[in-house]
């Protein structure tokens, strides 16, 4: 089922001020002509609003301590999220276009960092962090921050992923291993045996250490007494959207937190008969890589039939899945969609090895 929910007005800044770009409205043209509506209008600016208000999509089991993302109250962006992005204007966010931030895991990090470094709350202490032993590289630590009221540091780990279900495949009806990326070479399970078993037990290894207390004591408040491996904390931030198979049911997988971003997928001989299940075609946006996050302007929604040619010609000359954004003008409602060649997958990876 497709599940994006209806978006409501965030106009009034009235506590609690959330804005959600999957599930409220951003609607940055009834803001106005003037530069706050210009402003709203920046693919950027929407990406780091739908970031700090998406869910994660799991949750890691014991015994990897793990709170989870960053707050909008630990940011300090908890009733000033809209005023912050306002302030934050062009300037610091100019090289997240740049041709190094294609890639969608590179544009997600420098979200973090410019999020990190410039909410209120928080100060970035370092980023991509390598961690060597004996000339041998053994990982790289994605961030490391602090909150102003604490100088202990707080390794963060980020990954967005937007995974796509099968009905049949590895495992039970919830194995992760059944939630696969487009292109068949990664999957929920792979990437959170990955997390859990390399990735977050990093920074308390003794390398990590050693390299950590070397340049990262906070030099801003003074001596530091506290133990530094003591003090260290791991968090995981994992948002993006999992892809239900719109011809058969699919249970969640095993560990999604329940307020996980949804979508649907269809294989292209599906599309017709989707399609005959809206009460009105929607206009649609065609999502590029890296703006797959926050649902594009008003403006940037054209009719189904002039974009449909030209989406069927990509599934099916390139094999390639492709994500679409439907919009309901009269409902403000926005889904999103990812259209499959009839074949896919090509390739599912394998369950991850057991230890």
């Amino acid at each position: 089922m497709l599940n994006e929910g209806a978006y409501s007005a965030v106009d009034d800044e009235e506590p609690p001020t959330v804005i959600s770009l999957d599930s409220g409205p951003f609607d940055v043209e009834r803001s106005g002509s003037g530069p706050a509506g210009s402003m709203l209008s920046d693919p950027v600016l929407r990406d780091l609003a739908w970031l700090v208000n998406t869910p994660d999509l799991v949750e890691l089991p014991p015994p990897i301590p793990c709170a989870g993302r960053p707050t909008l109250e630990e940011l300090g962006l908890a009733h000033a999220l809209l005023p912050w992005l306002h302030r934050l204007g062009r300037p610091p966010l100019a090289a997240l276009n740049g041709s190094r931030a294609t890639r969608m895991g590179h544009y997600h990090e420098r979200l973090w960092h410019t999020l990190l470094d410039h909410a209120p709350n928080t100060r970035l202490l370092a980023r991509n962090v390598r961690i060597t032993r004996q000339r041998t590289t053994l990982g790289e630590l994605d961030m490391l921050y602090r909150t102003r009221n604490n100088p202990a540091p707080v390794h963060l780990e980020v990954a967005i992923k937007f995974y796509l279900g099968l009905p049949e495949g590895p495992g039970a009806a919830t194995s992760q291993s059944r939630w696969i990326g487009p292109g068949g070479l990664d999957s929920l399970a792979l990437k959170c045996a990955h997390l859990r078993r390399h990735q977050l037990p990093l920074s308390t290894t003794p390398p990590a250490l050693e390299t950590l207390s070397q340049w990262l004591a906070p030099r801003d408040i003074g001596f530091w007494e506290t133990g530094f491996a003591g003090q260290l904390t791991q968090r995981l931030a994992m948002p993006g959207v999992l892809y239900y198979p719109w011809h058969a049911a699919l249970p969640a997988p095993e560990g999604a937190t329940a307020e996980h971003r949804r979508g649907t997928w269809c294989y292209l001989c599906d599309w017709p008969a989707l399609a005959a299940e809206f009460p009105t075609l929607p206009r649609m946006a065609w999502l590029e890589k890296p703006h797959w996050l926050a649902p594009p302007p008003v403006s940037a929604f054209c009719p189904a039939a002039e974009l449909l040619p030209a989406i069927f010609k990509k599934v099916g000359d390139w094999r390639s899945p492709q994500q679409i954004m439907l919009y309901w003008p009269l409902a403000e409602r926005y889904e999103r969609l990812f259209l499959v060649p009839n074949e896919w997958p090509r390739q599912v990876p394998l369950p991850p090895a057991q230890r």
